[in-house]
This record gives C-alpha cells, sequence and structure tokens, in this order.
C-alpha cells in the first residue's frame, strides 16, 4: 500500500513518540514517493525518491492498520483483534491512490525517524549490525567465529544486534530449544554440529512466526489490541512447568531471569 505510491498526505498528531519526531517529518514526507519497503533489524524502511529514509520501529505495541477504498486490512493473522482506540491513532500517511495507513501505539515505545540515505549504514542505530538471520550469510560458519572462546551463554550472544540482527527473545528461546542446546553454557563450548542444527532452526521458527502474522505477549492483549498466532505454537516459551515437546524428552519447562528478561528452557534435553 505504499510502495511505489506517492504520499499525499502525512499527519503527525503528537510531536513525539518515544522520541521527538524530527522538525520537517510531516513537510519532507508529504509528496514523497516511496520508492520501496525494506528492513533491517527491527526496523521497518521506507526509501524515499527524496535523500531520506524513514526509519519505523515499532517498539512493543506499534502496528498498523490499512484503510483502502476497498475495505481495512491488518497485515498479519490476528487472534484478538478489537477496533484501536482512535486516542492512540499518532501517525497517518494518505496516499494519492486512496490508502490510508495508521500507526496505533498506546505504549509509545515505537519511534520514526528520517535517516539521509547516502550514509544510512554510518547511522547509530545501523553501524555495527549484523548480519540478517534470514540471509545467507548467518550460517553455522559465523556462528563458530562469533562463539569462540565466549563465556556468554548462547542466548544473551544471539540477542547480541552485532552477532545477527533482529533477533528476540522468544524466538531465540523456541530456536534453542528445537536445537536442544543450552541458553546458559558458555557458547564457545557448543560444539560446531550443534551450530549446523542451530541456524536452520532459528531461520524455520522466524519462518514460522512470519507466516503467523508474528508473537504479542498476553500482557499487551488490551492494549495493542491484537495477539499473533504464533504464540500458540510456542514449544518453550511462557510454558513453564509443562512437558517439553522435543520428540522423546521428558523434561519440564523451566524459566530463569537473564538480564531482566525470561528464560524459559527444558533443562533435561538442553545441555
Amino acid at each position: 500500500m505504499l510502495e511505489g505510491h506517492r504520499l499525499a498526505r502525512v499527519e503527525a498528531r503528537r510531536p513525539d513518540l518515544r522520541f521527538p519526531l524530527p522538525s520537517d517529518f510531516v513537510q519532507t514526507l508529504t509528496g514523497a514517493t516511496v520508492v520501496r519497503l525494506e528492513r533491517r533489524a527491527k526496523y521497518l524502511l521506507a526509501r524515499l525518491d527524496r535523500e531520506d529514509t524513514l526509519v519505523m520501529h515499532l517498539g512493543m505495541s506499534g502496528r498498523f492498520e490499512i484503510a483502502r477504498p476497498e475495505g481495512q486490512t491488518r497485515p498479519g493473522q490476528f487472534h484478538y483483534a478489537p477496533d484501536p482506540d482512535p486516542k492512540h491513532a499518532h501517525i497517518v500517511f494518505e496516499t494519492e491512490a486512496g490508502a490510508r495507513i495508521t500507526y496505533y501505539d498506546p505504549r509509545r515505545f515505537g519511534y520514526m525517524a528520517l535517516v539521509n540515505t547516502a550514509t544510512f549504514g554510518l547511522h547509530p542505530w545501523f553501524a555495527g549490525l549484523g548480519p540478517e538471520p534470514l540471509s545467507d550469510a548467518f550460517d553455522a560458519a559465523h556462528l563458530k567465529a562469533a562463539f569462540k572462546d565466549r563465556k556468554q551463554g548462547p542466548k544473551t550472544l544471539l540477542l547480541d544486534q552485532r552477532i545477527v540482527a533482529g533477533l528476540g527473545n522468544i524466538y531465540v528461546c523456541e530456536a534453542l530449544n528445537r536445537a536442544r542446546i543450552s541458553p546458559f553454557k558458555p557458547a564457545g563450548k557448543v560444539r560446531a554440529a550443534r551450530l549446523e542444527v542451530l541456524v536452520p532452526e532459528i531461520k524455520a521458527v522466524l519462518a514460522e512466526a512470519i507466516e503467523a502474522g508474528g508473537s504479542t505477549l498476553r500482557d499487551f492483549a488490551q492494549a495493542d489490541g491484537a495477539l499473533g498466532y504464533f504464540q500458540h505454537r510456542f514449544r518453550t516459551y511462557d510454558r513453564e512447568g509443562q512437558p517439553c515437546r522435543n520428540a522423546g524428552c521428558k523434561g519440564v519447562i523451566g524459566r530463569k531471569v537473564q538480564a531482566g528478561r525470561s528464560t524459559f528452557y527444558c533443562p533435561v534435553c538442553q545441555t
């Protein structure tokens, strides 16, 4: 609905989200054409026919709703999706083709910015990011080099954006469980053969989540207004005290807190 279309009107209903919006936000975007849409790490990118790229981060509760002449669309498949509260509609994009894309964010953890396209890779948000997890550059050899002699656990390193860009807590827990790798064991001691299993499991988890419309934690349901379907497929995350779903395993999912985040794992098969 945005790619290839000209923005006829842009409305910023407040001067800030998580961070202040650029002072020229509306002026720069109005009349601009979105040449293409991309993603880098957890950022959505709208490449413009001007000098800037519109950078969007959804934070914890941000989402878009698309209204077209033929009806409304919410990207993804949702389990719980009541009508969004208009008071949380902060940014509105309208295209010449008649589409209306509204950004909702009850908690305002998301943010938007304009970044110069020519020096995009030098921006602090993007400089030093690791490869995309679904790219060919992310493979077992990359992980082997990143994990070499490291004492931190695999989960900690997989959440490091300098090693791999865009992985979140939920998907790392899921992939480590499927690969039967301990989140806590020093990464440098994980055998190369296990990394050959881990990489495709990470890619599979992400592919399944994309197909299902993503995941939204339960405590954000009422504010966010939508729950992605992937949480109904969780094999470890948020399943503390329940049986491990790995074939042949009789373990029970446990939970530990690492750096303020919950780690769900099976103490029996994740060794």
